[in-house]
C-alpha cells in the first residue's frame, strides 16, 4: 500500500492552526487521521437559562424574546465539523450531520 504526499509543510501548518483555533473555541476532537489529514470536531449543546430570559422578556415587554429565541435555536444543538486537506492540497471545512 502506497502513501501519497499531497500536502506541503505550509498547508499542514495552516491545518493545525485551524484545529487549535477551533479547540480554543470549545470544540473537542472526535476523530483524527494523520495519513489523510482530516479532523472531525464536535461542540456539545449549551443550556439556556430560561428563567433569566423570561424575566428580561417581561421587563422589556416582549422585545427580549427575539434574543431568547435566537439563543434557543443556536445553542441548543450539537455542532460537528470536518476540517480536512483535499487531494489538491486545499484546506476546507464542512458541517457534519450529528444525531
Amino acid at each position: 500500500m502506497e502513501t501519497y504526499q499531497f500536502t506541503d509543510e505550509k498547508t499542514l501548518d495552516k491545518f493545525y492552526k485551524i484545529i487549535s483555533a477551533k479547540t480554543r473555541n470549545g470544540f473537542v476532537i472526535v476523530e483524527h487521521n494523520e495519513k489523510l489529514p482530516y479532523v472531525v470536531l464536535s461542540k456539545e449543546k449549551k443550556a439556556v437559562k430560561h428563567t433569566f430570559h423570561l424575566l428580561f422578556t417581561c421587563l422589556t415587554f416582549g422585545l427580549w424574546s427575539i434574543v431568547w429565541i435566537y439563543l434557543i435555536i443556536t445553542l441548543s444543538r450539537k455542532t460537528s465539523i470536518l476540517v480536512a486537506v483535499d487531494e489538491d492540497g486545499n484546506l476546507f471545512e464542512d458541517k457534519c450531520l450529528s444525531a
